[in-house]
């Protein structure tokens, strides 16, 4: 099974993984499932970080990409089908964080399930997502 980061998720599992869940470590460990990171997550780890919104101790953003090779898994790019779809996605009043949107749409063109620990993304299930964690 493919798995896609939310990429809180991929920030701990790299550098905190004890904050994980016991499913999401068990996700990431069984080597049945395709683990995937996103080009979003690169994004949004770059915006925040410069913004200042993001303090990681002993990586920079740039770093992340070859952390998740390291790691063996599937790195995403941003499709221009993801992107163009984007504004079709329902804005959900509990949930507006756009780099979350980008990564649920993609979940769910996927047909994978995010791993993430964001309840608010449960709103995006009648449009197909399934939040893993």
């Amino acid at each position: 099974m493919k798995i896609l980061l939310d990429t809180h998720t991929l920030i701990w599992a790299l550098i905190d993984p004890q904050k994980l869940s016991k499913k999401a470590r068990e996700a990431l460990e069984n080597s049945a499932n395709t683990v995937c990171v996103s080009a979003i997550s690169f994004w949004e780890i770059s915006l925040k970080q410069g913004l200042g919104k993001l303090k990681i101790t002993g990586a920079s953003a740039e770093e992340f990409p070859q952390f998740c090779e390291e790691q063996g898994w599937q790195i995403l790019p941003l499709e221009p089908q993801i992107a163009a779809f984007y504004g079709k996605l329902p804005i959900n009043a509990l949930h507006r964080d756009p780099f979350d949107r980008m990564l649920a749409h993609q979940a769910v063109s996927m047909g994978s399930p995010l791993v993430s620990k964001d309840k608010a993304l449960e709103a995006y299930a009648p449009n197909g997502l399934v939040r893993l964690w």
